[in-house]
């Protein structure tokens, strides 16, 4: 049974005028390594923290300011939020097709909440807090392109003509404000497209940016502003001591216009200082040392990076269940071919390779939790290959082939073809992505050894989830603090 909204009755919560309260003890285990006779043993222990939590029942008006807003991405998303908010319908080759928000963990997942009558009962995974509703956000951004987002859908070769075409009135008037353009940063090709950029130095440029956002925030009368960046993949940043490892060596290296600075990174800075929070959506390592330091700071969130859309997603979970069934991948190549501009960007050397990092990272963890499978640094053969292929336009191809040992010097060989229109699977990420930042600001916790709330750390690793190469805190708290934010969504209900 599907039902679309609830209220708990509980005595650990507490619903008032402005807030949701709660209670929740947070059970897990901790090892320690003590000296037992003589003998040093590693010593499971069970423990127990109890957190309260309250969260702000009041959802804001939402701007959501997009770095790229022309691209395949940002274009598409901006389109399908308007098809969804204006209950648009079209033709296809197959049937009249109406708008909806499928691949979306927010709007179109659902969660087990008990049971009634032996019967499971689930709900919407949005009915269980307070959130934005997608169809109420307002949306800009910029882009290095001038083209307005009408055009933009069309250049993108994405979504059915039928649907583009009673979409245009609604997006000829959208225009991305100028951004920074840097083209040391990305691949060569990209510089036909740049007639809308901003100039100055660096320093400028940043504030630019925060002038952009302010003006955005008033002149659309929104409450909150989140900021995402979906451009082109940057080639890595080199993180220097003395340039980018600290706050003041990072603002210091603004003010002097120093050349590593790339412009992601500026959009960031901009952000954490507007106290706006700011999502990557590329690869590249934007949140370099000081940037990271800076919005701890600040308090400031930050996330990313990279959206865990297609064949990084198939990746994560199919090596995840062979090594948790105690099966062994030795080789895993992946390749792709695909033809929007992201492709033409990734063709250059030094962009592909901040995504090949990312791409390879997302088996890592599943390795190193498993001592049996593979011995201290023993790692599978990962090999990414990215093809730019122009008539394949969004619809990525992608080939993946994960051999494996098994039995007894066995072979297993797993060989999958994923065929992926990317932004319709990247733009319901981004959606979630921006709604669950924003649900993030709204929630405070303390543990019973602390004396007064507080925010989740800056580094929000509650997004890891929807990203191939999560930035995380050294911080040990941020990842349980984070999964007992998963936790207490059950006890964390408004009713609708």
């Amino acid at each position: 049974m599907f039902i679309e909204s609830f209220k708990v009755e509980s005595p650990n919560v507490k619903y008032t005028e402005n807030e949701i309260l709660s209670v929740y003890s947070y059970e897990t285990t901790e090892l320690v390594h003590e000296d037992r006779e003589g003998t040093y043993q590693w010593i499971v222990k069970p423990k127990t923290v109890k957190y309260e939590f309250k969260t702000d029942i009041h959802v804001p008006k939402l701007g959501v300011m997009l770095v790229g807003w022309g691209g395949n991405n940002g274009s598409t998303l901006t389109a399908g939020v308007i098809a969804n908010r204006e209950g648009i319908s079209w033709a296809t080759k197959d049937k009249v097709q109406q708008a909806n928000y499928f691949g979306s963990l927010t709007q179109a997942s659902s969660i087990r909440v008990g049971s009634f009558n032996g019967e499971e009962i689930y709900a919407p995974f949005k009915s269980l807090l307070p959130m934005v509703n997608p169809d109420d956000i307002v949306f800009g951004g910029w882009d290095i392109s001038d083209m307005n987002l009408a055009d933009a859908m069309a250049r993108a070769r994405v979504l059915d003509i039928d649907l583009q075409k009673q979409l245009r009135p609604y997006m000829e008037s959208m225009l991305p404000l100028p951004g920074i353009y840097d083209p040391d940063f990305i691949a060569a090709n990209q510089g036909a497209r740049a007639n809308n950029v901003i100039k100055g130095t660096k320093k400028e440029q940043v504030q630019q940016i925060i002038k952009d956002i302010r003006e955005f925030k008033e002149q659309n009368k929104v409450d909150k502003v989140v900021v995402l960046w979906t451009a082109n993949t940057e080639r890595y940043s080199n993180v220097v001591v003395g340039l980018n490892d600290t706050v003041e060596n990072l603002l210091g290296s603004v003010d002097k216009n120093e050349a590593e600075i790339s412009p992601s990174t500026l959009y960031a800075i901009a952000c954490v200082l507007e106290n706006v929070p700011f999502i990557n959506g590329s690869p590249q390592n934007t949140f370099v040392p000081g940037l990271i330091d800076l919005a701890i700071r600040r308090n400031c969130l930050i996330g990313g990076d990279d959206f865990k859309s297609g064949q990084t997603k198939m990746k994560s979970v199919l090596v995840d269940f062979l090594v948790g069934a105690g099966i062994k991948p030795t080789s895993i190549v992946s390749y792709n071919h695909l033809g929007n501009n992201d492709g033409m960007n990734l063709s250059a050397p030094q962009t592909f390779r901040s995504k090949e990092i990312s791409k390879s990272n997302v088996v890592d963890d599943m390795v190193s939790s498993n001592g049996i499978l593979y011995e201290p640094g023993e790692h599978p053969d990962h090999v990414v290959v990215i093809k730019y292929v122009p008539y394949v336009a969004d619809s990525k191809r992608a080939m993946d082939e994960y051999t494996s040992e098994i039995f007894l010097g066995g072979k297993n060989t797993i060989v999958m073809h994923n065929t992926c229109e990317d932004s319709l699977l990247a733009a319901p990420i981004i959606l979630d992505l921006v709604l669950l930042a924003e649900l993030s600001t709204r929630i405070q916790l303390k543990s019973e050894a602390e004396g007064k709330f507080h925010s989740f750390h800056p580094v929000a690793t509650i997004l890891s989830y929807l990203s191939k190469a999560p930035l995380v805190s050294l911080i040990s708290m941020v990842l349980s603090l984070s999964l007992v934010y998963i936790s207490c969504c059950y006890e964390f209900i408004f009713a609708h």
